[in-house]
């Protein structure tokens, strides 16, 4: 199967780039880049960014989710770091391409074969990142906690996990930013988002340099949101540093 063989029948009529108003534009003609056509034709991109966000999104909730739920059964069960770092090591060093190749008998074209690579990428980063705020809470203050009868389920919400906030969000970032790059290939299968916009015309400058902005500008607002949750639920921290 070739590579051409994952863009959806459709891809080329859904994403074609329209230069028809600007066609007697030297700019455009000569595949510039060209800001006045990038204002004009910016709705063309607003279809493919909000479903970038929701690929981006809905991938990072699922992968945090699983890789949470295993990192609190790993805190418990220790000799599970191990393999379940090892088996997502293995999943994040798939390439990208690949796992669609894999993934197209058993899910078809389409956003679940989309989302079950990029949640599978998220797994390995998230799931460091859990352990390594659990990790990371003072023996000291544990064994305080201990000493004024907190149970073992309290502990772990009611300090450990509050401690480890600033990791685990830190985690979530990396892997929102990664996640954004990585939903740009999500077009060969069939999913959609602006990387549907990139490869459908990467010979016109003002297409590839819009549809990137936007990417990257998608993941500067996620880093600012997590950031400034991050701020709603550690307000110890910034008591801390005033």
């Amino acid at each position: 199967m070739s590579v051409s063989a994952l863009v959806p029948p459709l891809a080329q009529g859904d994403f074609f780039t329209d230069r028809s108003a600007g066609a007697g534009n030297s700019c455009v003609a000569g595949d510039g880049l060209c800001p006045k056509w990038m204002v004009d034709n910016f709705d063309q991109y607003t279809g493919p960014l909000v479903r970038h966000a929701e690929l981006t999104i809905v991938a990072v909730a699922i992968g945090f989710v699983i890789a949470f739920a295993l990192a609190l059964i790993a805190e418990r069960r220790r000799w599970l770091v191990g393999p379940v770092t090892q088996f997502s090591a293995i999943l994040y060093t798939i390439p990208t391409l690949a796992a669609f190749f894999l993934l197209l008998p058993i899910t078809g074209r389409g956003f679940v074969t989309a989302q079950v690579a990029l949640v599978a990428y998220t797994l390995l980063i998230l799931f460091r990142g859990v352990r390594t705020g659990l990790d990371g809470v003072p023996p000291e203050t544990v064994d305080a906690a201990r000493g004024v009868g907190l149970t073992e389920q309290q502990l772990m919400w009611q300090v450990k996990l509050p401690l480890a906030l600033p990791q685990i969000i830190a985690a979530l970032r990396v892997a929102s930013s990664t996640t954004v790059g990585l939903a740009t290939l999500a077009f060969f299968a069939g999913a959609g988002g602006l990387g549907g916009k990139i490869y459908d015309d990467l010979t016109f400058k003002s297409n590839v340099v819009l549809a990137s902005l936007l990417c990257v500008l998608l993941a500067v607002v996620l880093e600012i949101a997590l950031v400034l949750v991050q701020r709603a639920l550690t307000p110890w921290t910034r008591a801390v540093n005033a």
